[in-house]
């Protein structure tokens, strides 16, 4: 092997070049790595130079990037300003608004829920991701589709398919029941409907498709069979899910699978922030819609269970600041550790 030379050159140092087309950039790049006669120093273009990323195309992808608002949450704020506005006419008309639902915390009582972003409540979260759902559809753009989630084409039961199934929107309750009878047969997570609205989106932005009457319900069978798949431990079998829907083949699932793994560029990560940006903005959306987590009052049993997390959070956390000291790793590692001292009176 012969002596290399290198060097480093700070992007405020190196000079903006003119964009060139790919041949002509690779032989200059050749040709400034060149060892002169003279054994000076040879020019080396800085990576920022030569590989400008789409920042803007990054960040309007809101699956794959933290700062990028989620579609279900901007789909859904239409029908919630339908909803304040006609709350604040009934105000004006002196119409009681009715026994208030909502829990608030006092100086003697403490209200939380068992929801965290590292164990969600089960039925709650599925609740907002269906009504996620039911926003996707409602306030779609098209009706653009593909012929793999037809429904008409690929049916899921031998129940012959309405004709006017493409043009009737379903209700939230009907999205609910469809994916919790998937989720209770399977014996899913929660964590997994989250990923599930992910894998969704993901598939939407990068096939630029429209979930509608005609393919939701395969659409988003194909998010949960991938999301069970890679985010559970004990994956469910494409087979299984043919126990669960009688009417369809196994040889489906797989074409299904494969096409969604195509369309999604076979792309099925998803980093700590983009998992809590979805769970948070979940949240929102169930704020907005009325749909209150269960609350309970603080007990000791509770601030005990509380205090034993948090101790075994600040125990994972110090792991992660000695393996910090021995190699690098992302800051995505330190999402959902986070903890506080409760306090009882």
């Amino acid at each position: 092997m012969g002596n290399t030379v290198s060097c480093c050159v700070s992007p405020e140092s190196s000079p903006k070049l003119p964009s060139r087309q790919p041949a002509e950039r690779l032989e200059e790049f050749q040709t400034s790595t060149e060892v002169s006669d003279d054994n000076t120093v040879p020019y080396l273009q800085h990576i920022s130079d030569r590989e400008v990323p789409d920042e803007l195309a990054l960040e309007s992808n809101p699956s794959d990037h933290a700062r990028a608002s989620t579609i279900f949450l901007s789909k859904s704020q239409t029908d919630v300003r339908d909803k304040r506005k006609s709350n604040h006419i009934n105000h004006i008309s002196h119409v009681s608004p009715g026994p208030l639902s909502k829990k608030y915390s006092s100086c003697s009582t403490i209200f939380i829920d068992d929801n965290t972003v590292s164990q969600p409540n089960l039925k709650s979260t599925i609740k907002c991701v269906t009504l996620a759902i039911y926003y996707h559809i409602k306030n779609r753009d098209s009706d653009k589709s593909l012929d793999i989630f037809d429904e008409k084409l690929h049916p899921l039961s031998r129940e012959p398919v309405p004709d006017e199934y493409c043009r009737i929107d379903p209700e939230h309750k009907l999205i609910y029941r469809f994916v919790r009878t998937l989720f209770s047969a399977a014996q899913l997570t929660a964590e997994c409907a989250i990923v599930t609205l992910v894998y969704l989106e993901r598939l939407l932005t990068y096939a630029e498709l429209d979930i509608c009457p005609s393919n939701w319900k395969r659409i988003v069978l194909g998010a949960i069979l991938l999301a069970s798949k890679v985010w559970d431990d004990q994956a469910v079998w494409n087979v299984d899910y043919c126990q669960i829907l009688k009417d369809i083949t196994v040889e489906d699932m797989n074409e299904m699978e494969r096409h969604f793994l195509e369309l999604l560029q076979f792309n099925i990560n998803v980093p700590a922030s983009v998992y809590a940006k979805y769970y948070f903005d979940l949240r929102q959306l169930a704020d907005d819609n009325n749909l209150n987590f269960p609350l309970e009052p603080l007990n000791n049993q509770r601030a005990q269970k509380l205090e034993a997390i948090s101790r075994l959070c600040e125990d994972k956390y110090k792991d992660l600041s000695r393996a910090a000291m021995r190699r690098s790793f992302s800051a995505d590692n330190l999402i959902g550790i986070r903890h506080s001292n409760a306090v009882l009176s």
